[in-house]
């Protein structure tokens, strides 16, 4: 490979990992889900920086093309993104289901204990019809 493709990618891995970093600080990246990301922009700055250890690696593993080790770990890495964001996805999706039947059951009990109290009213006030109240306002 020619001195170009190292810079490159050197420059990538680290552009990587500066992202990452930076998310990470502002918050609008959780540790979690950056540990991968992480670990293939190390990877990557590693191999980048000493080219070596691809040609070591993938020779202690077996496999003829170095390119080829690069292409499986990074698929690999990718897989178990995904992994992790679907079991995320599944977990927070059981919590929206809990939480939009408990404001349902919330909502119900709301509801009767208007119904409750506008009877009781009405069977309180001396003209048998209930006292004029505004409007409910939906909630959003």
């Amino acid at each position: 490979m020619s001195v170009a493709s190292y810079v490159l990618g050197i420059v990538g891995a680290v552009l990587t990992l500066v992202v990452v970093i930076e998310l990470l600080r502002r918050g609008q990246l959780r540790e979690r889900h950056a540990a991968w990301w992480l670990i293939a922009g190390t990877l990557a700055l590693i191999t980048g920086v000493f080219p070596g250890v691809l040609t070591w690696a993938a020779s202690l593993l077996g496999i003829g093309i170095p390119t080829n080790l690069v292409f499986f770990v990074s698929i690999a890495i990718l897989v178990l993104v995904c992994i992790q964001h679907s079991a995320e996805l599944t977990r927070l999706e059981s919590k929206t289901r809990a939480l939009a039947e408990s404001a349902a059951l919330l909502d119900l009990r709301i509801k009767e204990l208007e119904i409750a109290q506008s009877s009781s009213e009405q069977l309180n006030s001396p003209s048998g019809r209930p006292p004029a109240r505004s409007p409910r306002r939906p909630v959003a």
